[in-house]
């Protein structure tokens, strides 16, 4: 009985597994193409608060990306702010994960000003700017560096620094 409940387990934990690249395509894919954000939030329903907080600021992103495509103004509020709510955990949860400034930055920066949803730009940008350096994930390196040089958040001269790193 206890292997039969082992292997429900690891077969249980294999099926809510997402692997962080396919999320980060399709995260790129949805912040671009409102045809794909279906699919993007698909990939995270499974995803709780209290999953790695990496998957928690993807998973808001989802849902905010979701709201956009709301007909009321009052349900297109109502669904950022539950993604916004994720994102705001994630960071609270991994204050030091650069990915999750990431995905808060992309949020801020491209969230109009009637949502009041800008607050900390600077900082994530100041976050990124400085532990860019550190990150060991090439495929995440590069999936940073893609969005800081078209980014508008990013001076001239602080792309041509992440450029040369």
């Amino acid at each position: 009985m206890n292997f039969l409940m082992v292997l429900i387990s690891v077969i249980s934990i294999n099926i809510l597994s997402v692997d962080i690249n396919t999320v980060r395509k399709a995260y790129k894919e949805a912040a671009q193409d409102r045809t794909k954000v279906e699919t993007f939030n698909n990939l995270l329903l499974k995803v709780t608060k209290k999953d790695e907080a990496t998957l928690v600021a993807y998973k808001g992103a989802a849902i905010a990306l979701l709201a956009r495509q709301e007909k009321k103004v009052k349900d297109k509020k109502k669904l950022f702010i539950k993604g916004v709510s994720y994102v705001e955990h994630a960071i609270g949860k991994s204050s030091n994960n650069i990915e999750v400034h990431f995905v808060r930055l992309g949020i801020q920066e491209n969230t109009p000003k009637l949502l009041k949803y800008k607050g900390h730009i600077e900082e994530d940008k100041q976050f990124i700017l400085k532990h860019f350096k550190d990150i060991t994930s090439s495929n995440l390196r590069h999936y940073i560096k893609d969005y800081i040089l078209q980014s508008k958040a990013f001076s001239d001269e602080e792309k041509t620094v992440i450029s040369n790193q």
